[in-house]
């Protein structure tokens, strides 16, 4: 029997609202530790700010009710009750779009660019490149968390999302996008499920950062492996603990709001573009959406689990397997790691589209939401020319 989808709307109970700002009435902040301010982490007065705005400024139900704007569903799944955004497409011929967000994100990430994806002529766009959108909240994420579930790595992810799209909506073809995890499911999908997708669009490529560089290399090839072993040494210390110890580090992580929002709000400063102030590029209100998403929910525990699997399991794309499907990717200058197009054509064997972006980081959906709806209608409409 097809699992039967449920409406959902978000309304998280008054005291659970209560009781965090009671928490954070309570923080204990540690002291700054000498040396430049982000130095060794968070800075203590910038996170002391924006704890005061969580207590004494934010409005959880103003950005609840943007979330509950667009039409959500849960549906049972692989032994979850997944959670996902369903919003048909204004256009001739919409094409299906499973769009996927990565750690420490969450559809929050997509309420800006989900109406320009859907609805283009609304923004001087041509109707038939409208998509219906599908964006989940990834299994053990957000709104697709329930404490004691099972937890998934990225091919468990990938197959939930693939049978959601194809043995619960019923599209037999689709597109995906995403970045971070986001992008590796995508990518995975294309090595799993070749026969479900119209082609795949990212902004993070599913390589291996520890991958031997070609023995000569060209300069662009020697500038990514320096960047890569910059990356490996100073940035992927959240990789390791999340990846060795994830029951350890969820305990502080579920009981303070300040260590939550300490954890989360660190990472999306380092990969924005944002020149050192995160909130250039993300409102505080909008940072605060998606860290108190993960705090209500109690999710932060399971969300490490695709950095477990990796760490202990093999990587999404096997050992001599090749991503075959049409890809497109945005390149953004401060994506984590920017791989020259000829180490990507290692993996990725159909490369259709190659963007350098003008500006962004990780975090696209949020910071351009414009320039990357941009391209992926771009992507995705040469493939419709493409079919007879």
């Amino acid at each position: 029997m097809t699992p039967q989808p449920q409406p959902f709307r978000l309304a998280v109970p008054d005291a659970a609202i209560a009781d965090l700002k009671a928490r954070l009435a309570l923080t204990r902040l540690p002291d700054q530790a000498p040396g430049e301010a982000w130095a060794f982490g968070t800075d203590v007065g910038y996170l002391q700010g924006l704890l005061h705005h969580w207590q004494h400024g934010f409005d959880w139900r103003a950005e609840e009710a943007r979330l509950n704007a667009f039409p959500q569903f849960t549906v049972p799944l692989h032994g979850i009750d997944l959670h996902y955004l369903h919003v048909p497409g204004v256009g001739p011929d919409p094409t299906p779009l499973l769009l996927m967000h990565g750690w420490p994100g969450s559809v929050f990430e997509f309420l800006d660019i989900i109406p320009r994806l859907t609805d283009p002529a609304r923004f001087g766009g041509d109707p038939a490149d409208a998509f219906t959108v599908v964006a989940p909240s990834l299994p053990g994420y957000g709104l697709s968390f329930r404490p004691g579930q099972p937890r998934f790595s990225i091919e468990a992810v990938a197959d939930c999302l693939a049978h959601l799209m194809t043995g619960v909506l019923g599209y037999p073809r689709f597109g995906a996008q995403g970045g971070d995890w986001g992008g590796f499911t995508a990518s995975r999908l294309g090595v799993a499920h070749p026969e479900k997708l119209l082609g795949i669009h990212l902004n993070l490529l599913s390589l291996k950062p520890d991958q031997p560089p070609p023995a000569n290399p060209t300069p662009e090839e020697a500038r990514y492996a320096e960047d890569v072993a910059i990356w490996l040494k100073e940035e992927t210390g959240y990789q390791w603990i999340q990846g060795t110890r994830p029951q350890t580090l969820a305990f502080g992580l579920s009981d303070s709001p300040a260590g939550l929002a300490a954890w989360i709000v660190e990472k999306f400063r380092a990969w924005s573009d944002c020149d050192g102030d995160v909130e250039a590029a993300h409102p505080r209100d909008r940072l605060l959406a998606n860290i108190a998403l993960y705090w209500f929910t109690g999710c932060i525990g399971a969300s490490f689990w695709p950095y477990y699997a990796r760490a202990h399991g093999s990587w999404p794309i096997p050992e001599g397997r090749t991503v075959d499907v049409p890809m497109g990717y945005a390149a953004f200058p401060k994506e984590i790691r920017r791989p020259p197009r000829s180490i990507a054509e290692q993996t990725y064997t159909d490369i259709r589209r190659w963007t350098p972006m003008a500006k962004g980081g990780h975090f696209a959906a949020m910071e351009q939401p414009e320039a990357l709806a941009g391209e992926i209608a771009a992507f995705f409409r040469s493939l419709r020319e493409a079919t007879p």
